[in-house]
């Protein structure tokens, strides 16, 4: 009689052992979170200017760009890539499938932005 006791509880918490592990809310594959690089465009001056982040290969990145007046990015990327943002705030999704460092530029103004350094 003791031992089916003790073989339900340890049946008991092995089901809850197994219930519990497969509740996480993880994503499988990667832990690596979304960049968000704050982009201002305002009286033909931008910021941030030339700064580099560290992201990589295949992370997702959001330029959050606030802008006083719609315009295009240039993402110097292989493909290239040209997005374009309203006037008030836009986020523009990417993520860059190579290693190296990918220069996010606006040509209206003739100034890099960022610099994504992926690896």
């Amino acid at each position: 009689m003791r031992l089916r006791a003790v073989g339900a509880v340890l049946t008991g918490v092995a089901l809850l052992t197994t219930v519990t592990a497969c509740g996480g809310d993880e994503k499988s594959g990667s832990d690596d979170k979304v960049v968000t690089i704050d982009i201002t465009i305002k009286d033909g001056k931008v910021t941030p200017s030339g700064d580099r982040v560290d992201v990589k290969v295949d992370q997702g990145v959001d330029l959050v760009v606030t802008a006083d007046e719609p315009g295009e990015l240039h993402i110097h990327s292989e493909p290239e890539q040209q997005l374009d943002y309203d006037a008030g705030t836009t986020t523009l999704p990417i993520s860059i499938n190579r290693p190296g460092v990918v220069a996010v530029e606006s040509h209206e103004l003739d100034q890099v932005i960022v610099q994504l350094e992926v690896r």
